[in-house]
């Protein structure tokens, strides 16, 4: 059973659309983030391991939507970029001084934007 399920796995990864990708990793962290704030961080540790996964996901998007080979318009590149600044120093300021009510905004972002690449 779990070798069909790795099968078919790896073969959704393979024909899933690049943004229906994107889309599906941003809630996967928002929902990891968003459990963190419902059980009002009582586990740092997955606190600190929503956050790193959080983080690594936008830095892979900001890197990527900023190369010079990437057709979005110059003002969708820079958008992109200053939202990842902003998560970043927001993902720094939650791991300083943990509170659920941080991690509101940063499920929020993450929503959105899955929204709006679904939309496409």
């Amino acid at each position: 059973m779990q070798n069909a399920a790795q099968a078919y796995s790896t073969t959704a990864k393979q024909t899933v659309a690049p943004r229906e990708r994107e889309a599906s990793l941003l809630i996967k962290a928002a929902a990891q983030l968003q459990n963190n704030q419902d059980n009002a961080i009582e586990d740092r540790s997955s606190l600190r391991s929503a956050l790193h996964y959080n983080r690594k996901l936008w830095t892979v998007l900001v890197t990527s939507a900023t190369q010079p080979e990437n057709p979005l318009p110059l003002p969708i590149k820079n958008n992109i970029a200053s939202l990842g600044v902003f998560i970043f120093r927001h993902t720094m300021e939650v791991l300083a001084r943990p509170e659920p009510q941080k991690l509101k905004v940063l499920i929020s972002i993450n929503k959105e934007i899955a929204a709006g690449l679904r939309s496409q």
